[in-house]
């Protein structure tokens, strides 16, 4: 059990505290996640006397066995966190350099305290009932982790976005409910997220039970993050735990507010995970390393493009942006989306790879539409031959191919947006064609493949091969805030080392 190149026990069930931990010695410690159903965080229980490193193959094998992988693209219309080292795809790193994680607290630290975690539980809803509760399961393991040291803990987040204070389509109520059903207990939702009421319910609260406070952004002072509403939230509370990825950029009232008033403030696993993936790729990631950027324009994805280009060897660029870069080329696009006023701007990046030495890769065939429609008429044409009345909505045949010798050579991969119009079916090849090609490096290369969020994660769902992936990030915001390098608030906030 102790040897170098294990991580063992693998602990599957979400309805089971952790309590196993490295056998025989029955220690504790790296609670990293969970994969289970469309979950995008990863999970082990590893001793410490084995997790400094520990096979990527292994890593990779895991994942590929015990997960189940549960209209944008072309419409016409330096991080403080200290990073874990990505290397080659045989080890990993996972020592924390900067920011306190639960981890770093002590059992002492955290057994009878009244913890308040920010959780990201921005779940979708069909009336009240949870489409998926992908985000829900990524906070279980946190929560458990300070259940099994004896905290009280009281979840808060956001759902939706309130105009006017409460509305009872953006209660949390389903969302205590799911997260009791993952928890195998019950998880009371407070009535309020600040107030006499909600200080009663947890001070009356037990070791290992777990409260809800009802939807924070009910008060407008959360986006504000003001100072007087942030005192009242963080009061009845010892510490803070923000394990919140997905709105780790926004500086509100929960999550980087209440750090000035509750200490320690520390990150939960998921967000550890987050930016081990992502900015650690980043940084520190092999090469060759490449970077696929999609979507629908290029004023939404330049900042990120520049930056990426200055880190990545090769540049893929898709969906309706693509046709900004064709014309800045000189070619017709027909009635594709082209932002007339970014045609400059794709002229300027195409040169600045050219002076840099890196390689960007557009499209050399598109499907063509002759209207923005699933039952719209469709051709394949060459990217230099769009007939007019024509817009591109996905790439072609030829263009997946390319790519797949494109990234052949590649160890490190991120992917942030879609090639194509990929929720209609007769625009979805290029998109999942790009997403198979990664997930096959993954499985056949052991490169790092990293879905940066958004849409990116929607389409790797959709095709069935997100469990192949190295990682699939929760934020769609953060993500992209973070690959372009800017500093995160939530990130920002918390107790260094």
């Amino acid at each position: 059990p102790h040897a170098e190149d294990l991580v063992f026990p693998f602990h599957l069930s979400l309805r089971t505290p952790p309590s196993l931990g490295c056998v025989p010695c029955r220690e504790r410690s790296f609670f990293f996640g969970s994969f289970h159903d469309r979950t995008i965080v990863s999970q082990y229980i590893v001793c410490p006397k084995i997790r400094k490193k520990f096979t990527m193959k292994l890593i990779n094998a895991a994942i590929a066995l015990l997960t189940i992988p549960a209209v944008a693209a072309f419409a016409p219309v330096a991080p403080s966190f200290g990073v874990r080292t990505i290397g080659a795809p045989s080890t990993f790193d996972f020592a924390l350099d900067a920011k306190k994680s639960i981890e770093d607290l002590t059992e002492a630290e955290l057994k009878g305290k009244k913890v308040l975690i920010r959780c990201d539980v921005n779940v979708p809803l069909d009336g009240k009932t949870i489409t998926d509760d992908t985000r829900i399961r990524s906070s279980v393991p946190t929560i458990e982790y300070l259940k099994s040291k004896g905290a009280i803990v009281t979840v808060c987040s956001h759902l939706g976005r309130p105009k006017d204070g409460p509305e009872d389509k953006f209660s949390l109520g389903p969302c205590a409910e799911r997260l009791g059903e993952l928890l195998g207990q019950e998880v009371k939702l407070c009535p309020d997220s600040i107030g006499d009421e909600v200080k009663a319910l947890v001070d009356a609260a037990k070791e290992g039970d777990v409260l809800m406070l009802e939807n924070t952004r009910f008060y407008k002072e959360e986006e504000k993050n003001d100072p007087a509403h942030v005192e009242k939230l963080a009061a009845p509370f010892d510490l803070f735990v923000n394990d919140a990825f997905g709105t780790a950029h926004r500086a509100h009232a929960s999550t980087e507010g209440v750090t000035k008033f509750l200490q320690p403030s520390v990150s939960g696993y998921l967000l550890a995970k987050e930016l081990e993936y992502l900015d650690g790729a980043i940084q520190n990631g092999e090469k060759p390393m490449a970077a696929i950027v999609g979507g629908s324009k290029v004023s939404s994805k330049i900042t990120v493009l520049n930056a990426l280009l200055d880190k990545c060897d090769k540049i893929i660029i898709g969906g309706g942006m693509v046709f900004t870069f064709l014309k800045a080329k000189g070619l017709s696009v027909g009635t594709s989306l082209v932002e007339d006023d970014y045609v400059e701007t794709a002229k300027e990046v195409m040169e600045k790879a050219d002076k840099l030495g890196k390689q960007i890769l557009l499209p050399s065939d598109i499907i063509v539409a002759d209207k923005f429609d699933a039952e719209a008429e469709t051709q394949i044409v060459k990217a230099d031959a769009i007939p007019d009345g024509w817009m591109g909505l996905d790439n072609g045949p030829d263009s997946t191919a390319e790519q797949k010798e494109f990234l052949s050579d590649c160890k490190t991969v991120i992917m942030n947006g879609p090639m194509g119009v990929f929720e209609f079916k007769a625009f979805e090849k290029g998109t999942f064609g790009i997403v198979d090609i990664l997930a096959d490096l993954t499985k056949e290369k052991g490169a790092v493949t990293i879905i940066g969020g958004g849409d990116s994660v929607a389409a790797c769902e959709k095709s069935g091969r997100a469990g192949d992936m190295s990682h699939i990030s929760t934020g769609g915001g953060a993500s992209l805030e973070l690959l372009e390098g800017k500093v995160l608030p939530g990130v920002a906030a918390l107790n260094d080392k």
